[in-house]
């Protein structure tokens, strides 16, 4: 129960891990879903918003508005599922480089290994270097979202913020700053 409370109530502690899981998941798919689906509008990369949808609809329906919010769901749900596997396999890491490293993952299985195999996304050869680095950015990002805010919140990371001049982390005392 003590661990539940949150750190704004001054108690230092955290949420529990998998409802942080929960929240990351969402706003990570959220944000960079949505960013993806910026890439897919101003045609920066092939591969369509519903792409992990793909091996089980016709390629010519994805690109219909209903199918690129089923493509944002789907981010959504696998963003979550990424959160969980990070807290399991990476959660004990700090640093922004696990999390880095959990992208390039991620973009390797779906773009390389498990992608082409079903027909999610065009093989390597034909997607293209466009698609190819702006994929590979957008994942990258992602798993840096996941990780580094996983590593804040529950290893600390606030203590690398610079100092203020009172010798309090700056923005992090218990009194409004003045405008």
């Amino acid at each position: 129960m003590e661990q539940s409370q949150n750190k704004s109530k001054g108690t230092g502690r955290t949420k529990h891990p998998a409802v942080y899981c929960l929240t990351l998941g969402l706003f990570a798919g959220l944000i960079w879903g949505l960013l993806r689906w910026l890439t897919v509008a101003m045609n920066l990369t092939k591969v369509p918003q519903a792409f992990l949808a793909d091996p089980f609809i016709k390629r010519e329906r994805l690109d219909t508005v209903a199918w690129h919010c089923v493509g944002l769901a789907l981010f959504v749900v696998m963003s979550i599922l990424a959160a969980y596997l990070y807290w399991l396999i990476l959660g004990k890491l700090k640093g922004p480089w696990p999390g880095l490293l959990f992208g390039a993952a991620w973009w390797g299985l779906l773009f390389l290994w498990i992608g082409p195999m079903t027909g999610a996304v065009p093989a390597f050869k034909e997607i293209g270097l466009g698609s190819i680095f702006t994929e590979c950015s957008i994942y990258l990002l992602w798993g840096l979202f996941i990780g580094y805010s996983f590593a804040f919140e529950f290893h600390k990371e606030s203590a690398r913020e610079p100092k203020s001049p009172n010798g309090d982390q700056a923005g992090r005392s218990g009194d409004p700053q003045p405008a």
